[in-house]
């Protein structure tokens, strides 16, 4: 977990509401010598026996649970390598039963879960009918508490889906456009202080299917090495050159941006088309916050483009939940493309892209998650409306905030 301690102004009496000159500091705590020794050391050992267990399959001295060719199929491609799928069939399973629990009640603090038992390690589970009650909750990211059912405006979200039904079975282009989501998208644009705001059913294909329509072939992606793998394969299917600089590391992100500029292409040496810096305001794994401010000037610097992911950041982040834009105090307009999540702090699903008109207007038109995707249920839309509505103070109510000083409090205690 890293530890940040960034500048921290008052402006109005907001905390971080204009950016300051002190260093920002960055530290991650070290694991103690033994710790990776007794991680490689579990490894070494599974692979071993990994290759011992194999062996015993191949010749049939132990029986082979996972799904195998059929006979007249020998000469066929093979759907996967041998190799590739070592790690699921000998490391993965050995530990499976920690993953994927089936729950069956509201995700909140605590939750039922299902119980189930295998009879032949992990490769397969069956349900014994009984029910494990009030399991303590360590793996969501329920940010706020919106993902519970102990609220009275829930009945909105009942009635919206009474009313419009569970989706529309189209895509927006043709009769998928609804008010609900024309809503939803002048409230975020609003929330974010922007011009618009478009909105996907899916957050990971947000990331995925609008960063091939923003950088194609001749165009450099310069990403952070700790990016999301949505993130990563969005660049990827561009087509773009990829260049990874070191995380929060603006000395590298600085040169490889001025070696870019100066040397252009490779082998031709023809400038970019574009440059564009894809960075997390928050990135998940390590707990670290995006050094924003010095990201912004150095683009600017070199005129190159910013996709700023605030998946985990929006909605949490900030004296207002706006997220790591907020959180120092930068001008919104300072960001070309403004990403998030609605899966976290809101309780719902989907993503957004937010920004200036002209661009968004481009995606709704070029990225395959707003023109051949099903729209957003307009139940899921009525959940982030409310939910924004309540963090904006639109409710008429202070609740949003006290959700704010109860989750700064909680995180200055664990730090």
């Amino acid at each position: 977990m890293a530890r940040t301690e960034p500048c921290v102004c008052k402006q109005n009496g907001t905390a971080n509401g204009s950016l300051c000159k002190r260093e920002y500091k960055e530290s991650f705590e070290e694991a103690p010598l033994y710790i990776p020794v007794l991680t490689y050391l579990g490894y070494g050992i599974l692979i071993l026996f990994g290759y011992l267990r194999d062996f015993m399959r191949r010749w049939r001295l132990e029986q082979c649970h996972m799904a195998e060719e059929r006979e007249e199929q020998k000469d066929f491609v093979p759907l996967y390598q041998d190799f590739e799928n070592f790690y699921t069939r000998n490391i993965y399973m050995r530990i499976r039963d920690t993953f994927n629990r089936p729950i069956c009640s509201v995700p909140g603090p605590q939750f039922d879960l299902m119980e189930r038992v295998t009879d032949d390690y992990n490769w397969t589970y069956r349900h014994t009918g009984k029910v494990i009650k009030d399991v303590i909750n360590m793996g969501s990211y329920n940010y706020l508490g919106f993902a519970e059912n102990n609220d009275e405006s829930l009945s909105t979200v009942m009635n919206v889906l009474k009313r419009y039904g569970a989706g529309v079975c189209s895509t927006r282009h043709e009769m998928g456009q609804m008010d609900k989501l024309q809503e939803l998208e002048n409230l975020v644009a609003e929330f974010l202080k922007v011009e618009t705001a478009m909105v996907c059913s899916m957050g990971f294909a947000t990331n995925s299917t609008s960063i091939p329509a923003l950088v194609g072939k001749g165009c450099l992606n310069l990403s952070d090495e700790l990016n999301h793998t949505s993130l990563i394969l969005g660049a990827r299917l561009s087509g773009a050159t990829i260049r990874v600089f070191h995380h929060n590391n603006m000395e590298n992100l600085e040169k490889l941006l001025r070696d870019a500029v100066v040397s252009g292409q490779p082998r031709t040496h023809r400038a970019w088309k574009k440059i564009l810096i894809v960075v997390e305001g928050i990135y998940s794994m390590e707990g670290s916050i995006v050094r924003l401010p010095e990201i912004i000037a150095i683009k600017k610097k070199y005129k190159a483009y910013l996709y700023l992911d605030e998946a985990h950041s929006i909605g949490a982040v900030g004296p207002t939940g706006q997220g790591v834009v907020e959180y120092f105090g930068v001008n919104p307009a300072d960001v070309d493309v403004l990403m998030g999540t609605f899966t976290k702090s809101f309780g719902a699903m989907g993503g957004y892209i937010a920004g200036k008109r002209d661009l968004v207007d481009y995606l709704r038109n070029h990225s395959h998650s707003a023109f051949y995707a099903a729209p957003m249920s307009a139940s899921i839309a009525e959940q982030i409306i409310r939910v924004t509505k309540c963090i904006m103070g639109y409710d008429g109510t202070l609740s949003g905030i006290a959700l704010f000083d109860i989750l700064y409090k909680y995180i200055s205690q664990c730090l």
